[in-house]
């Protein structure tokens, strides 16, 4: 049996006129019947019956009618989602990301991923530096939002944005009333901080600046996510380093202040396995280069 047989037997069945379907099919008419007394032939079963004033569908050929459908309709769904995949836009794709990206261009890049791609399956998944590069090289995740340089064999790196570094204080704290703040200024604040292991890691980028400032911080307490810093930055435990991006949210007792004399800026980056031959992946990185780039004429037209 032929899935043009199928097809076939469907536009005899609907037309109930060999003529009207051969037209439709565009098929010449003694060729579709040969096909359907072939089909019959095959199945043992008489599907159509006909004589020479109407076609006239017996009770088998219902049953067959109802199936043939199911099945062409299945088929077409394959096909599209074959087309899909092939193109990028079907499928999975598994995201890490570290939690300050989410203040950046990440919203925006899975609002324009979810309109070109609508019908593939998301996972985001937020993930210290560390967790996303073994994530990655055990393909538990497909691409990852980080910071902070970290080569890795088997994996591409390529820099999303680089942003100067802010203090986020307690809104009551004495350095809160000024603009912008040296980091000299915090070498008596106690710091809230990550975990330094495994290394590189952001308490160690900071710390090397702070030496550089000619201190060395006193850590009040290490946390792994931004917002339960910002949290303990609101109830005046500490002081924090964050990305300028981290700014961009309203935290109820909490401020961010520039910090002057500083050139290091951290950069978000996006890393991915190299040659991954996933349509998908190659889909979300051409939606998140176009997003940067609408990006960075915005922020020229606000200059």
């Amino acid at each position: 049996m032929e899935l043009r047989q199928l097809r076939y037997f469907v536009a005899v069945a609907e037309e109930l006129h060999f003529g009207h379907a051969a037209r439709r099919l565009r098929i010449a008419q003694p060729a579709l019947s040969r096909q359907i007394q072939a089909l019959e032939k095959e199945l043992m079963v008489q599907l159509l019956f006909r004589n020479r004033r109407r076609v006239q569908i017996t009770p088998a050929g219902q049953v067959f009618l109802d199936r043939a459908r199911l099945i062409l309709a299945r088929i077409e769904d394959a096909v599209l989602a074959a087309q899909r995949a092939s193109g990028g836009v079907s499928g999975s794709l598994n995201l890490g990301f570290v939690g300050s990206s989410t203040y950046d261009v990440l919203p925006s890049v899975l609002r324009a991923f979810r309109q070109a791609a609508p019908h593939v399956e998301l996972t985001l998944s937020e993930m210290t530096v560390h967790v996303q590069l073994e994530a990655l090289t055990e393909k538990r995740i497909d691409i990852g939002l980080l910071r902070l340089p970290a080569k890795t064999e088997g994996l591409v790196f390529r820099t999303i944005s680089r942003e100067p570094l802010y203090v986020a204080l307690p809104s009551s704290h004495r350095l809160a009333q000024l603009p912008a703040l040296r980091l000299s200024s915090l070498a008596e604040e106690p710091f809230v901080l990550y975990p330094d292991y495994p290394q590189p890691s952001w308490t160690e980028f900071v710390i090397g600046l702070c030496q550089q400032a000619g201190f060395h911080p006193v850590i009040a307490q290490r946390t792994v996510e931004i917002q339960t810093t910002l949290s303990l930055v609101a109830a005046g435990i500490g002081v924090s380093i964050v990305p300028e991006c981290v700014g961009n949210i309203t935290r109820k007792n909490v401020v961010f202040r520039r910090l002057m004399g500083v050139r290091a800026r951290t950069e978000l980056l996006v890393a991915y396995r190299e040659h991954d031959p996933s349509p998908v992946v190659q889909t979300f990185l051409k939606v998140l280069w176009q997003r940067v780039r609408e990006k960075k004429v915005e922020a020229k037209r606000e200059e």
